[in-house]
């Protein structure tokens, strides 16, 4: 089943968390109709929805259902596809309604796909994407906190994309793509930050890579990055210190290769250094520079028609929630991070699917009191899909989570079961 709302193509998983949970059917009708509308309904059981540590009592278990109501819309036309997708998600926690009469049982999630894939010639092909969250849980938002965070949370993520065929061997891909993460968190203080002003920011990354078809199924390739991230959350995050201390740029300079041995197998790899200079510290402090190797590697094996293994591997620097200043006031600026996937997904039959997914986060902190200090994040999920026809299927699966970490207020674990039905037309 084609996964889409909370979770997502392991391809990307480096920049995301990684959940088997709350996926919506589809089926072939969504890529032969110009529109598809899709619903969901399902009961669950979460064991820690406020993603609080064990033994506090934030810490709390709550019986729900989601309903999450989808509509896409898919145009092909000679040299252009475009696509758009809505997908909307109503969580409903049963606990809450046991608690102050001020909280909300209800979560609301907003997700909208865009995507323009465009062909000038055989040669020069070009693609516009975006994708826009609003939400509360971690593995949505992906904007810097593996914690729950209350409001309407928003991460953008914008990319145009040039594939050129300069000649028979000799190809290019330039590409820019923009982030934008804001946290409604606002109003912290020094002492105590708030998430939009440890974590609001705009980030641009450009690159250009060169390729040379070696082989037919060996295509080795040369690349540059430059990204810049401001931090525009304009609040205090530390004694002396305020969002923009943590503004950066990053250089990036690899080698890899895409390598297809099999026609149904597919490697890419690429693989080299990232230097990061804090070019703004706060006053009485001098700028700081990192250097670290970055990798961003992916396989896919399709063994069986439906059933396909996807595993990477991807090293880069992250942002973090957590602020944590020195005794001389330097306060921590990023992660060092470190992400390992992999999935599997199986169709035992033609109405039976079923898929595994994986993923360790291992990071450390630079800067900081916390410096070096490190914290993992696992990720695990079990689904179980059922089709009963063409519009009407089941499902029922697991998650867990597990954050391992040595800052106060951030290690939990999480467990949750659902079980639920999808309608599509």
């Amino acid at each position: 089943m084609k996964k889409i709302a909370v979770s997502f193509g392991l391809i990307a998983v480096g920049t995301a968390s990684l959940q088997a949970a709350y996926t919506l059917g589809s089926d072939s009708m969504q890529t032969s109709k110009v529109w598809s509308l899709s619903g969901s309904l399902r009961g669950f059981y979460d064991d820690n929805y406020n993603t609080a540590p064990s033994g506090t009592p934030s810490k709390r278990g709550s019986y729900g259902f989601e309903v999450s109501p989808s509509i896409s819309l898919n145009v092909p036309l000679d040299q252009t596809d475009i696509g758009v997708r809505y997908t909307y998600g109503l969580y409903f926690y049963q606990d809450r309604l046991n608690l102050h009469p001020s909280q909300n049982p209800v979560d609301q999630t907003h997700q909208l796909d865009l995507w323009v894939n465009h062909a000038f010639t055989e040669s020069w092909q070009a693609s516009i994407q975006d994708s826009f969250v609003s939400a509360q849980d971690p593995g949505l938002v992906n904007g810097g906190t593996p914690l729950r965070t209350e409001g309407n949370n928003i991460n953008n993520v914008g990319s145009i994309k040039l594939d050129t065929q300069w000649t028979r061997l000799l190809g290019s891909e330039f590409g820019y793509q923009n982030t934008f993460v804001d946290y409604q968190n606002h109003g912290g203080t020094a002492i105590a930050p708030s998430f939009s002003g440890l974590l609001d920011r705009d980030e641009n990354l450009a690159w250009l890579s060169l390729n040379w078809q070696l082989t037919p199924t060996l295509k080795p390739l040369v690349g540059y990055k430059f990204g810049l991230i401001n931090y525009i959350g304009g609040e205090p995050i530390a004694p002396g210190s305020v969002s923009d201390n943590r503004d950066n740029r990053s250089q990036y300079f690899y080698v890899g290769a895409q390598y297809d041995p099999l026609a149904n197998l597919i490697i890419s790899v690429e693989a080299g250094g990232q230097y990061v200079d804090y070019y703004h510290p706060a006053a009485g402090l001098s700028a700081t520079t990192q250097l670290q190797p970055y990798a961003n590697l992916s396989a896919t094996y399709t063994y069986l028609p439906g059933s396909y293994v996807q595993a990477g591997f991807t090293q880069t620097q992250s942002a973090t929630d957590v602020s944590a200043p020195t005794a001389s006031g330097q306060v921590t600026e990023s992660l060092n991070t470190s992400t390992g996937y992999a999935s599997i997904n199986h169709q035992f039959s033609p109405k039976l699917t079923g898929s595994v997914i994986g993923k360790v986060q291992y990071s450390t902190f630079n800067e900081g009191s916390f410096a070096n200090s490190a914290e993992t994040w696992y990720n695990f999920g079990l689904n179980l899909a059922y089709s009963f026809n063409n519009h009407v299927s089941t499902e029922i699966g697991y998650n867990y989570d597990n954050l391992d970490s040595n800052v106060p207020g951030q290690k939990y674990d999480r467990n949750r079961v659902y079980l639920g039905v999808t309608a599509t037309y």
